[in-house]
């Protein structure tokens, strides 16, 4: 596994690196043609992995059809690009491109429905919890508005806690003195 991470990624990784600095041409092809057969090599190996892991030295033959890929001896990679890569792609091209553009039609379309969908849930989901959480208030307002209804007319029936019923009924026994009435009195002591 880290000799094909290495070997197979991060050296044609740093050498990629290389030819785009160097703005070499002829490196940059020949990067861009490992990395489209490995790519494809990479995909394929995701299905023999699970049918030919049985088969003796099925790793290490990975690593050396890696290793030929990048030997600049073999140039296996380009080797593979121009005979088999290259020709298939290029009489397919139309028709992939084709299925590309209609995957990605159906992707944003598919987008748009679950996005439109979640968004209704979400907004059900928030009309119900206002329309909870408001019968929940309208019930604590109600009872505060029978409360003071039945202050409001005197009664004390049992609906109206008592330290409502001693408030209201302490303010209406004791009405404060107004200032003038405190003033007479206070001048009339002091003469």
């Amino acid at each position: 596994f880290f000799s094909r991470l290495i070997f197979g990624t991060l050296y044609p990784a740093y050498y990629s690196y290389k030819a785009v600095k160097s703005k070499d041409i002829k490196e940059y092809v020949k990067w861009m043609m490992y990395w489209i057969i490995f790519a494809l090599f990479t995909t394929a190996e995701t299905f023999t992995d699970i049918f030919l892991c049985w088969f003796p030295f099925y790793y290490e033959l990975k690593i050396a059809f890696v290793a030929w890929l990048l030997s600049p001896y073999t140039k296996g990679s380009s080797l593979l690009y121009r005979k088999f890569v290259h020709p298939t792609l290029s009489s397919k091209e139309k028709e992939i491109d084709d299925c590309l553009v209609q995957a990605k039609d159906r992707s944003y379309d598919a987008l748009v429905h679950f996005g439109k969908r979640g968004l209704n849930v979400a907004a059900t989901a928030a009309v119900m919890a206002a329309s909870k959480g408001q019968g929940a208030l309208s019930e604590r307002l109600r009872s505060f508005s029978m409360q003071d209804l039945s202050t409001i007319r005197g009664d004390s029936s049992s609906t109206v806690p008592p330290s409502v019923a001693v408030r209201t009924s302490s303010k209406q026994s004791h009405p404060k003195p107004s200032r003038s009435a405190s003033e007479g009195t206070g001048s009339s002591g002091k003469h």
